[in-house]
């Protein structure tokens, strides 16, 4: 090898590889168990979720920096740390045990409707489940699924209604019709902890939340008062769309919240009279971006205005088991089950970059 090498010269080097937002990966701990031979040597990147496309890039680039001093060997263990338990998380949902984000970019991509038929058919899977509305200037959740009960109090501690085996919360049942949220930060913060920590969830297998569009205070607040299981994304098939939710993934990942999947919603018309198929917002883009940036895409919806009818109405698509727009939602359902049990399974992996 010419010259003896130490330790300080292999950190040295890897001080120089950066993460996604720019910091070094020694600095934030992730080079663990470094071990050093006469011609070779080993490592652990430790990540705080399942690694993804930018990790492994991460990780590549930690083996090149190593290389480049002249081991004919180097070996990278990728490892994920196993999630220890917020205190905050016990505290505030102890009975919970899967909480999935349902976001987007944008709005009018149709996700509140995506969230409340994932819960329904998440439930009528045998699931345990509540859905959380979370969009505290526009919810809708009530509405979507049929809002015929309030929430009351029980033992000091809200107790939710619950709307087709679905538990569910929302600020629309604490707000007077038609009067407008005009709150900053704090007050949101303060919202989630209640809606998280004051509601009588019991035991879940899965808290979904329905997200507000874009990337704000309530998606950095939620992610810092609980560990997400995952995030999954919605988007319409436009290029647009698909922009703006590559910022909301973005986001995600900064904050170390894995990534479930991309769902496509109104992916294809299809005339009921004809059978004819209108591509009307193009089809197939959430299914290219997913591929194209490394994560599973759960599948799509279609554009029906039947979907409309029934959300307008209270009576969730998912409810009709045997239409096709219902028939989709299940396979979503069971994809993203799938997903969750992948992350549950796989807590640590090793990946040896030839």
């Amino acid at each position: 090898m010419g010259k003896e090498i130490h330790l300080d010269d292999i950190v040295g080097k890897l001080r120089s590889v950066r993460d996604g937002a720019g910091r070094d990966v020694v600095s934030l701990g992730m080079v663990k168990d470094l071990e050093v031979a006469s011609s070779s040597v080993s490592f652990t990147m430790q990540f705080p979720t399942l690694p993804g496309p930018a990790e492994q890039r991460v990780v590549a680039a930690a083996k090149r920096a190593v290389e480049a001093l002249g081991f004919g060997e180097v070996r990278v263990r990728v490892a994920t740390a196993a999630p220890s338990p917020m205190s905050a998380s016990k505290r505030l949902i102890p009975e919970v045990k899967h909480t999935v984000a349902v976001a987007s970019g944008k709005g009018g991509v149709g996700k509140s409707t995506v969230a409340a038929n994932l819960a329904v058919a998440l439930s009528r899977r045998g699931a345990r489940v509540g859905l959380m509305d979370t969009d505290v200037y526009g919810p809708s959740v009530p509405m979507l699924m049929g809002g015929t009960k309030e929430p009351h109090v029980v033992e000091g501690k809200i107790e939710p209604p619950v709307e087709f085996d679905v538990k569910i919360i929302s600020m629309a049942y604490f707000l007077p019709k038609d009067e407008a949220v005009i709150w900053r930060g704090p007050m949101l913060h303060k919202t989630i902890q209640q809606f998280l920590g004051e509601v009588r969830w019991g035991e879940l297998d899965y808290l979904v939340m329905d997200m507000p569009p874009g990337t704000g205070d309530i998606q950095l607040s939620l992610s810092q008062s609980i560990p997400l299981t995952g995030a999954v994304i919605v988007s319409t098939p436009q290029d647009l769309a698909l922009t703006v939710a590559a910022k909301a993934i973005a986001m995600f990942r900064k904050l170390n919240v894995p990534i479930l999947g991309v769902i496509e919603n109104m992916s294809t018309y299809v005339c009921p009279e004809c059978g004819h198929r209108e591509e009307i917002f193009g089809h197939g883009g959430a299914r290219a971006a997913a591929k194209e940036m490394g994560f599973p895409f759960l599948g799509e919806i279609p554009l029906d205005p039947k979907i409309r009818v029934q959300s307008d109405a209270g009576q969730p698509s998912a409810l009709d088991e045997s239409s096709p727009t219902a028939k989709a939602f299940y396979e979503i359902a069971d994809a993203l089950e799938a997903q969750v049990r992948a992350a549950g399974e796989k807590v640590e992996q090793e990946i040896r970059i030839e």
